[in-house]
């Protein structure tokens, strides 16, 4: 009988263990869902609505993705990511894929996998509408800019037109949002970052601003993945080229940037390593 009770008992431990294994494997606490990394404050690419929902151009990346992938919408599940905890998430298992503005460089392919890119961007410069005097990356020297505080952005300008002009020209917010007023109601002249961010945000004013459409840096928007797995990164290049070559990529930056999708114009080349 005890034999018995101490053979139930390492049988039962044994499940438990195997059971504590595969929570640890699957992102979500080992669920079958498939958990996505975004943004949610960045109207166009990533935004929580105020019914819970999510909506933006990377949403529908992410969407179609998953479906490819072969999980039904109810099987799909967003978590909020910021540029700082991006690689944390992917590395420590809280999500399957990170789909959030999210740049390939070299550094952070040491970190994690990439597949894509699905949306390649740069720098650009937001102005309004009726401002006629603003062309080129060239013309902000003399002119009131809006970036946001510990963003690569405005530190390019420094970079380009010196400490003076920082202390002159450049007015810094907390996010690229709070720029907007004050572009609109002329405390600055314009508004500099990635193109994408601009047009989602300048999206929700029509007729309001215009985007000058000459980036002066080169942003690969790319999906996160854990580090070295092949397999899936080949799943999710292989859907994001469908998505290039069904329509569904031009659907959804026309649907997410409306005037302004057409600088987003032509797919990327999805780049295999």
């Amino acid at each position: 009988m005890r034999v018995r009770r101490i053979g139930a008992v390492v049988i039962a431990a044994a499940a438990a263990m195997a059971g504590l294994t595969a929570c640890g494997d699957d992102a979500g606490g080992g669920s079958d869902k498939f958990v996505v990394g975004i943004k949610v404050d960045q109207p166009g690419l990533g935004q929580k609505q105020p019914d819970g929902s999510f909506k933006g151009f990377d949403v529908d990346v992410a969407k179609y993705v998953a479906k490819e992938l072969g999980y039904t919408d109810d099987k799909i599940e967003f978590k909020e990511a910021i540029s700082a905890n991006r690689e944390s998430f992917i590395q420590q298992g809280q999500v399957n894929a990170v789909i959030a503005t999210y740049s390939i460089t070299d550094d952070r392919k040491k970190k994690v996998s990439f597949a894509g890119p699905y949306l390649v961007t740069g720098q650009d410069i937001l102005t309004r509408a009726d401002d006629t005097t603003i062309n080129s990356v060239e013309d902000l020297k003399t002119k009131k800019v809006c970036g946001a505080q510990g963003s690569s952005s405005p530190a390019r300008l420094v970079e380009k037109f010196g400490d003076e002009w920082k202390s002159g020209f450049l007015t810094e917010q907390q996010g690229y949002g709070a720029c907007l007023p004050l572009l609109e109601n002329k405390q600055v002249d314009a508004i500099s970052t990635d193109a994408t961010i601009l047009a989602g945000f300048a999206t929700q004013s029509p007729g309001k601003f215009r985007l000058v459409g000459k980036p002066f840096s080169e942003e690969k928007y790319g999906i996160g993945l854990k580090l070295d797995d092949k397999e899936t990164r080949e799943k999710v290049n292989a859907a994001v080229e469908k998505m290039f070559t069904d329509g569904s990529w031009k659907k959804a930056i026309d649907a997410n940037f409306g005037e302004f999708g057409k600088f987003f114009t032509n797919p990327p080349t999805v780049e295999r390593y």
